[in-house]
């Protein structure tokens, strides 16, 4: 592990030295920070997609490999939107049977599944070029509750909830809870639980309110990907949850990222709300193979 983490380290500084020589010689000027990455992406220079306003609250993506393109959800928005991230970008976009407080969105086989802030999912199916067929489960947890995240466990063949602030959860710990795509129903108890204090030593930072906002497994190496807004923090985790390795985010660019996926060549995509400055976008990690040691 720590040889890993040297190796990390190196590459990471190497691709700082790198900008930073290029920079001399041209008439490079970023506005934003320049932060460590993983070895395997480039987490300073994404190839960004601008939204229109009406996806100025984007909060959830699922990639659809066939048409390069991403389903997204937005807050308090009665859609389901296509967004064509490939070539000259377009939108298409149903609605949905009712308003609700969607965050976050999963495609598995043909269903879709969305997440409402209170623990709640709700299944759609498309049962026309221009219809869905909706039906809501909710999680049967007492206390008030906040959840923004739902990832596809497909080696478990169920989603996963993740809290952002639970009333069952103390400072130093985040729960998680499973929806069996098989029985159609919730977990009796979390099925993993996330240290913070593990974060915290990664970080060498203490007392940190650590509140995730996005998250998606890495098709290739099996890591769980789980990105911050609050904290502007990207943390690489394993599948149980357990913290290996903590990047900082530039919040220049990270303005309010609410969405993540994968595709299925390990690209990474996260998705930024406008956050009050200028327009919401995608933006597009491509995978470095060659640099992951997993």
């Amino acid at each position: 592990m720590r040889h890993h983490f040297i190796k990390d380290l190196l590459i990471s500084y190497l691709n700082l030295l790198l900008i930073s020589i290029l920079c001399l010689f041209t008439t490079c000027k970023s506005k934003f920070e320049v932060y460590l990455s993983p070895p395997e992406y480039n987490l300073n220079r994404p190839t960004t997609v601008k939204l229109p306003s009406y996806l100025n609250e984007v909060s959830g993506l699922a990639y659809y490999p066939r048409d390069k393109a991403v389903f997204a959800v937005s807050d308090e928005n009665p859609w389901l939107y296509k967004v064509f991230i490939a070539g000259n970008m377009t939108i298409q976009k149903w609605k949905l049977a009712e308003k609700a407080d969607y965050e976050d969105i999963v495609l598995a086989d043909s269903t879709f599944y969305l997440l409402q802030s209170k623990g709640h999912i709700t299944s759609l199916k498309f049962v026309s070029p221009d219809s869905v067929a909706m039906k809501e489960y909710k999680l049967d947890l007492e206390g008030k509750n906040e959840f923004e995240i739902l990832y596809l466990d497909k080696e478990q063949n169920r989603l996963i909830m993740l809290c952002k602030d639970c009333e069952a959860d103390d400072k130093n710990s985040l729960s998680a809870w499973a929806f069996d795509l098989a029985s159609q129903s919730f977990s009796k108890s979390p099925v993993y639980v996330i240290d913070v204090r593990k974060i915290e030593d990664l970080m060498q930072e203490k007392k940190l309110k650590f509140k995730p906002s996005a998250a998606g497994v890495h098709p290739l190496t099996g890591q769980l990907y789980i990105i911050s807004s609050l904290n502007k923090v990207l943390v690489i985790a394993d599948k149980n949850g357990v913290p290996e390795k903590v990047y900082r985010v530039s919040p220049g660019l990270y303005k309010q990222p609410e969405g993540l996926a994968f595709s299925p060549e390990g690209h990474l995509i996260i998705s930024n709300e406008s956050a009050g400055t200028g327009a919401a976008d995608i933006m597009v990690f491509k995978y470095n193979k060659a640099q992951s040691n997993r």
